[in-house]
């Protein structure tokens, strides 16, 4: 796939390098909410609807239990200019999807769909997909039914579940993507 990144991948201020790990823990009370913290940053995210599972499964609406890394940032660069981040970063542009399809070979992988072809586009006519962290879960190696599409991204204006992905405000993804590297662990659980 053609890789459309731009090549400042850095923060202009690099005195504040990415952090070493970021946590995503539930809240009390309430598993489908939880908190993130990265450094000294603590903010509310909206988790999957099943809450965090440790046998993730392809439509369960868990997030995943585990240690994970931000592997890019996709972005509507049309709505947005691009935001201060060490993480490699990429436009999303109308062809752009995820494969959720388990007998699919190219299963939880960035695909290129037509006008046409059905399947879930990351470009969306609502916000949610405005600014998404990829990460590697079930990269390596991909198992069919593990699950798919997990992502950072935007929550929604009430704060709704998810379907297994970690959303949050704008504000507070754009902090995040500040001190986020390649390297940084994401520990969900």
């Amino acid at each position: 796939m053609k890789n459309k990144a731009n090549s400042a991948s850095y923060p202009r201020n690099r005195s504040s390098g990415p952090l070493q790990a970021i946590r995503v823990k539930p809240a009390a009370g309430n598993p489908r909410r939880g908190w993130l913290t990265a450094g000294a940053l603590t903010i509310p995210v909206a988790l999957g609807r099943g809450g965090i599972l440790a046998n993730k499964r392809e439509g369960d609406g868990g997030t995943p239990r585990g240690s994970f890394r931000p592997r890019q940032l996709w972005w509507r660069g049309d709505r947005h200019s691009r935001p201060r981040t060490f993480l490699p970063a990429r436009t999303i542009g109308d062809t752009d999807a995820w494969c959720e399809d388990a007998g699919d070979r190219h299963y939880n992988q960035a695909i290129r769909l037509g006008p046409e072809q059905g399947g879930d586009r990351l470009k969306r006519t609502d916000h949610l997909y405005d600014f998404i962290i990829e990460i590697d879960h079930n990269t390596r190696p991909r198992i069919a039914g593990r699950g798919s599409a997990v992502f950072l991204h935007l929550a929604r204006d009430n704060f709704g579940p998810t379907a297994g992905c970690v959303s949050m405000t704008k504000a507070a993804m754009l902090q995040l993507l500040r001190r986020l590297g390649p390297r940084t662990r994401i520990i969900i659980g």
